[in-house]
């Protein structure tokens, strides 16, 4: 599981903001970001899914749990999106992923 206060802190490095880029983005306080970021304290649920918003990324993928826990939120959203499509539009976006990761998968075998 990753650790809360890393995680806020390395996404908050990504986008070149400050604390108090984040705190403002996120509506809460500098002061309590520092809390968050030290590990000093966690934040609520609330807060949680305000940074987690600001940061572009689910509540999951910030706390590093549940199904989306690796999945930043533009990636949620394609994901439902495609599972909006009619059927057979559905199957072929799959077999397009399915081929590229296949690809992928024995490019890296080949380069081991």
């Amino acid at each position: 599981m990753k650790n809360i206060a890393t995680v806020i802190t390395a996404l908050r490095k990504e986008k070149g903001w400050s604390q108090t880029d984040l705190a403002r983005e996120s509506s809460i306080s500098r002061e309590i970001l520092g809390k968050y970021e030290r590990g000093e304290a966690a934040p609520s649920i609330d807060f949680a899914k305000r940074i987690a918003d600001a940061l572009g990324v689910t509540l999951d993928y910030l706390v590093g749990e549940g199904q989306s826990a690796s999945l930043d939120k533009k990636n949620v959203q394609r994901l439902q999106a495609i599972e909006q499509l009619p059927e057979d539009e559905k199957k072929t976006v799959f077999a397009l992923l399915d081929a590229f990761i296949r690809d992928f998968r024995a490019k890296q075998q080949y380069a081991v």
